[in-house]
């Protein structure tokens, strides 16, 4: 995980629902991952929304990976 590039990762009273979005854009890390998920690419995300870096994409899965690492108990 890169803290650096973690602080492209915004959250804001009022913007996107306080979801965590892309440098105070109203573009939410989940519309990356939601792009990514669906097979577009690093270039087509980039050409689709020009104000975007490479480097905010690896910053959505950066926050993504530390969000979902975590403990999961599990019950029988």
């Amino acid at each position: 995980m890169n803290s650096q590039r973690l602080k492209r990762i915004t959250v804001e009273v009022g913007k996107c629902g306080g979801r965590p979005c892309i440098r105070g854009q109203r573009l939410r890390v989940t519309d990356i991952l939601e792009l990514l998920g669906a097979g577009a690419s690093f270039d087509e995300i980039l050409r689709d929304y020009t104000f975007l870096e490479r480097e905010d994409i690896l910053a959505a899965l950066d926050y993504a990976a530390h969000q979902a690492d975590h403990s999961v108990l599990q019950t029988s």
